[in-house]
C-alpha cells in the first residue's frame, strides 16, 4: 500500500471533481502506463477504482477524476463532500488491465462521459510517441466535458471531435460513419458507461472489426440477476481442501469465511484483483475485465462474481 496526501482538488464539472495526490514528503510515485488505475482505500473498508488521468512518466503525482454517482454506495459521495486537500489516505500500486498497443499503425480512441479518464491518458502518451490517433469524446453538454480545456489547449486538439447529445449545436457522434473501413493496423479503445461501450463495440463488430483490436475497459459491472443459481465446488490444488459454494454466495465469500488468503478490491469482476488461474472445471464467466477470448480459454476465474457450470472447479490456490 501506498500513503498518499490530498495536493489539490478541484472541479472539472458540475458532478466531477480531480484530485492530485502525492506521498506527504514529496518523494516519488511508481511510475504507470496509459489506461492504468489504482485502489482508492477510503472510510468504513470502502475500495474503489479509479483511472490515472495524467501523463505517464509522472513520478511526482497521480490524477483521478471522480463522478459524482447519483446511486453512490458510498465512494464518490465521500470523495465529494468529504475528502479534503490535506488529507491522506491509502492506495495501491498502479495496475493496467486496458493497456496501449503501441506497435499499432493507428489508434481510434472512444469516451463517453467520465471514461474520457483513461482516454485522456492514453492521447497524452499517444501524443508524447508521435503515434497517429483520433480521439472521439461524447457528452450530454460542453458544460459537462472534463478537460475540455485541457484537451482544446493540447497539442492534438486537430484530432479530437466533440459530441454532444443535449446541444442546440451538437450532434451525436454517428457510430457507424466512425467505424467504417477498418484497416487491420488500427486498433479501436473505448470507455464509459456500459450500454455506451456496448454500443461501440457492437457497431465495430458489425462492420468487422477483428476482435483482438478491440479493447474496452468497464467502470462497473451489470447488476447480476442470481436467479437459477446452483452449489458448486471449488477444489484448493495446494492442498486437495474441496470447498462447497452455495447458491446464494461467492466463492470470494467463502474462501474467505475458510481463511484462504485471497487478494480482492471491487466484488463485481471488474478490477481482476481476484482472479485466479484455473487448473480444471468449466466456469461461468461474469467478469467485465476478460475478453471474449480470455473467457473462451478458461484460464483464469475471477471468485467475485464467476460461478461453475461444472460441478466443481480446481484453482491453483
Amino acid at each position: 500500500m501506498i500513503n498518499v496526501q490530498v495536493a489539490s482538488k478541484t472541479r472539472e464539472t458540475a458532478d466531477i471533481c480531480l484530485l492530485e495526490l502525492a506521498r506527504p514528503d514529496g518523494g516519488t510515485l511508481p511510475a504507470f502506463s496509459a489506461g492504468a488505475h489504482i485502489d482508492v482505500h477510503l472510510a468504513d473498508g470502502i475500495i474503489r477504482q479509479y483511472s490515472l488521468c495524467n501523463q505517464p512518466g509522472e513520478t511526482h503525482r497521480y490524477q483521478i477524476a471522480v463522478l459524482r454517482e447519483p446511486d453512490s454506495r458510498g465512494g464518490s459521495r465521500q470523495i465529494h463532500d468529504q475528502l479534503g486537500v490535506g488529507d491522506t489516505l491509502e492506495i495501491s500500486e498502479a495496475r493496467n488491465l486496458f493497456p496501449l498497443e503501441q506497435e499499432a499503425d493507428h489508434h481510434l480512441l472512444i469516451a463517453g462521459g467520465i471514461g474520457i479518464t483513461p482516454i485522456l491518458c492514453m492521447t497524452e502518451r499517444l501524443s508524447h510517441l508521435g503515434k497517429t490517433f483520433e480521439l472521439h469524446y461524447c457528452t450530454r453538454t460542453p458544460e459537462e466535458t472534463a478537460f475540455r480545456q485541457r484537451i482544446l489547449d493540447s497539442g492534438f486538439s486537430d484530432r479530437a471531435r466533440f459530441h454532444h447529445s443535449r446541444c442546440r449545436d451538437g450532434r451525436r457522434m454517428d457510430t457507424d460513419t466512425v467505424l467504417a473501413n477498418p484497416t487491420p493496423g488500427t486498433h479501436l479503445y473505448v470507455c464509459g458507461p456500459t450500454p455506451f461501450m456496448e454500443h461501440v463495440l457492437a457497431s465495430a463488430r458489425k462492420q468487422g472489426w477483428p476482435e483482438s483490436n478491440l479493447h474496452r475497459e468497464y467502470f462497473a459491472a451489470e447488476e447480476l440477476h442470481l436467479e437459477g443459481d446452483t452449489a458448486f465446488e471449488v477444489q484448493l490444488a495446494s492442498s486437495g481442501k474441496v470447498i462447497e459454494v452455495p447458491a446464494d454466495k461467492t466463492a470470494l465469500e467463502v474462501l474467505l469465511e475458510h481463511d484462504v488468503d485471497l487478494p480482492f478490491s471491487c466484488e463485481e469482476g471488474v478490477c481482476g484483483t481476484c482472479a485466479t488461474r484455473l487448473l480444471e472445471g468449466e466456469p461461468d464467466h461474469r467478469d467485465v475485465f476478460m475478453t471474449p477470448e480470455e473467457h473462451a480459454a478458461n484460464e483464469e476465474f475471477a471468485a467475485c462474481c464467476s460461478r461453475a457450470r461444472s460441478k466443481r472447479l480446481v484453482l491453483d490456490i
